[in-house]
């Protein structure tokens, strides 16, 4: 088989960037080594960028995102037993962010790829990148009891951190940066009402909490855990006791219970490889980098990555010029950067370190108090929580 670009995983990032590229009129083949209802069983994070929104109306699958997303205009920090709200729109001059599960993006996209009739090669084993040095790349992978081949231009490798992309590139070759946190998220979904309109994040003496939402009628929270928690610990009730514990009492009193369907703890990192470009291989996504979740960023940085890298190949295919897919790298870890310092920020803020000194608690006490007196300061997570400019 011959196209134009291989792209490894089927997750949102190679979906929407093999959407934008057939939008364009550019040939391309996504492989993933798993079934599509593996893919859509996932349960992800889903706060949009306009960013990361815009994207998807590039892209043409956007529609049922503006009819069913829940576009917000700020979000709370809670803290102290009170609450105070950050006015994304008002601050930014009139940027919000989409609540959109990510599950129900990537079913979009899927759609919308099976409509145009681009090809995804679901169940592929194996599957392994091969002289993305010279000028002739390619792709192998298994299906069926056979091996078969894609002869490519370029690979972009959206398999994420455990993904065959990355694994390819000489340890020589790669830069790894990494924080673990000493903490995780216990996190469920629960089919009840949210307990308030916008996000909270909740910073309290026994640990972060966040409300969160899927729709109007799904609801996700998450509590700050050790990592070494055990999930079989945390029945329902123990769980809606210990969030109601975290929040403001006004808070506390508006959650509405019910059985949960989906419980889990993950824990936090971030993790940056550079480069992002290897001759004609690209990483993108979490192949290059993951951030805590605090700031909502790790969906949203793969999309930008799928931005610079679109551009490029845009660049390269339609006006004969290399200087996109050359700056690629440099694009897309100037804003990786920024974002994982902002998360890496949010982390700190909202969350108790096990091994935090009084001093430590202190300063945490005094940034919360100078962000939420301080117009700069609340500009300034605003605008890094909207999304910093591609």
């Amino acid at each position: 088989m011959r196209t134009q670009v291989a792209i490894i995983g089927s997750g949102p990032s190679g979906l929407l960037l093999g959407q934008l590229l057939t939008e364009a009129g550019i040939e391309n083949v996504i492989l993933d080594r798993v079934g599509k209802d593996y893919i859509l069983g996932r349960v992800r994070a889903g706060v949009l960028e306009e960013g990361t929104v815009n994207l998807m109306d590039q892209a043409k699958a956007g529609v049922r995102m503006h009819a069913e997303g829940l576009p917000h205009d700020g979000f709370s920090l809670a803290f102290d037993g009170r609450d105070h709200r950050i006015d994304l729109f008002g601050l930014t001059g009139g940027k919000r962010v989409m609540v959109y599960g990510q599950t129900e993006l990537t079913r979009d996209l899927m759609d919308h790829r099976e409509k145009t009739g681009a090809l995804t090669i679901y169940d592929a084993a194996d599957v392994q990148p091969h002289d993305f040095n010279g000028r002739h790349p390619c792709l192998t992978y298994n299906k069926d009891g056979t091996t078969h081949r894609i002869n490519c231009d370029f690979i972009a490798g959206c398999d994420g951190f455990h993904g065959a992309s990355r694994k390819a590139v000489p340890e020589s070759s790669l830069r790894v940066f990494e924080k673990v946190y000493p903490f995780g998220w216990l996190g469920i979904l629960a089919d009840v009402p949210p307990v308030s309109h916008e996000l909270i994040y909740a910073n309290h003496p026994r640990g972060f909490a966040l409300c969160s939402m899927r729709s109007q009628t799904r609801s996700r929270y998450y509590i700050q855990c050790p990592l070494d928690e055990k999930i079989d610990n945390w029945g329902d009730d123990r769980f809606w006791a210990e969030l109601r514990r975290r929040l403001p009492t006004h808070h506390a009193d508006a959650v509405i219970t019910a059985p949960s369907f989906e419980k889990s703890i993950a824990p936090l990192r971030s993790f940056v490889s550079e480069p992002m470009r290897f001759g004609r291989l690209f990483l993108v996504g979490d192949a290059a980098h993951i951030v805590p979740p605090t700031g909502a960023k790790g969906l949203n940085l793969a999309a930008s990555d799928v931005h610079y890298l679109f551009n490029g190949l845009i660049e390269h295919y339609q006006d004969r010029s290399n200087a996109g897919i050359d700056a690629y790298s440099e694009r897309a870890l100037s804003r990786v950067w920024k974002a994982v310092r902002f998360s890496w920020s949010m982390t700190r803020m909202m969350h108790r370190f096990p091994d935090a000194s009084d001093f430590d608690q202190k300063i945490q006490e005094a940034e919360l108090d100078y962000l939420t007196h301080s117009q700069a300061a609340a500009t300034a997570l605003a605008e890094n929580y909207v999304g910093l400019p591609y």
